[in-house]
């Protein structure tokens, strides 16, 4: 990513290198302020939230932020923590760690402190990247859990309410590594009017430009799928265990450097210098 940019939101398909480039990890590290950085670590989503945390607080202390706090929310109670409040509006930087997603939604969605990061999200004063639960959680509808390894169906998905960071896109991560590809299938078809994001281990997809823009980063590809012209499907008409049939979908798959325009429906392939 040649550009780095305060209102950047970097959805992260999990598994992310820690260790050797930490390629998506520096670019958060750059959208936030580099050594200017003021890093809020949200664990919430793990249920070893002290240990997940610290382990991003040494990276980011390692790469020079000038300061760093875990907001280790574990009851509702802290959501309205005001030490946590005003410690969110310094940051120049979120990060939402991995974990089940079910249970960041329901430690953090609607309290003080997530609404006001939400505000700073939209209004470009600070840097969002969520890892494995952490982008689940993006859009308006969440994709919880389910199966995968079948052709798609009603019941491979179990659907929730995520935080409304990214409305618009359905998320689904560890993508190709665990063959999600029909679970977000089964996702979209019930709700065509989103744009289906598939993202794989250590890869991240960008977000710019107030959303009108995804960049792809790291070593492995984000597939999109979108379902704004699909003809047919009969996923009202069938059982929940019966396969989808889906008419019309177009698919890309996006790979390092490569982008993709939201509000027109259209890949960027990655320049070659």
């Amino acid at each position: 990513m040649k550009q780095y940019q305060r209102s950047s939101i970097l959805v992260i398909g999990g598994a992310e290198d820690k260790v050797h480039g930490k390629e998506i990890l520096q670019s958060f590290w750059h959208c936030a302020g580099g050594t200017s950085a003021i890093i809020g670590i949200i664990p919430s989503a793990s249920r070893e939230p002290t240990i997940i945390g610290e382990r991003y607080f040494n990276i980011f202390r390692d790469m020079g932020a000038k300061d760093i706090r875990v907001l280790d929310v574990r009851d509702r109670i802290h959501g309205e923590d005001k030490g946590y409040q005003e410690y969110v509006e310094e940051c120049t930087g979120i990060f939402m760690t991995g974990g089940d997603q079910l249970r960041l939604c329901g430690l953090l969605a609607d309290t003080p402190l997530m609404e006001r990061i939400r505000q700073r999200v939209k209004l470009g004063e600070v840097t969002l990247a969520g890892t494995s639960a952490g982008a689940a959680v993006m859009g308006h509808h969440m994709i919880a859990g389910g199966s995968s390894g079948e052709s798609p169906n009603r019941a491979l998905v179990d659907m929730a309410m995520g935080l409304g960071i990214i409305p618009e896109v359905i998320v689904d991560q560890h993508f190709h590594n665990r063959n999600r590809m029909a679970r977000l299938l089964s996702a979209i078809s019930s709700h065509p009017e989103r744009l289906g994001i598939g993202i794989d281990e250590d890869t991240c997809a960008v977000f710019h430009h107030h959303n009108e823009f995804i960049e792809v980063l790291g070593r492995g590809t984000v597939t999109i799928v979108d379902a704004q012209a699909m003809s047919y499907t009969n996923q009202g008409d069938v059982s929940a265990e019966a396969p989808l049939a889906l008419h019309n979908l177009r698919l890309h798959i996006l790979g390092h450097g490569d982008r993709y325009n939201i509000k027109n429906h259209q890949p960027i392939a990655a320049v070659v210098e």
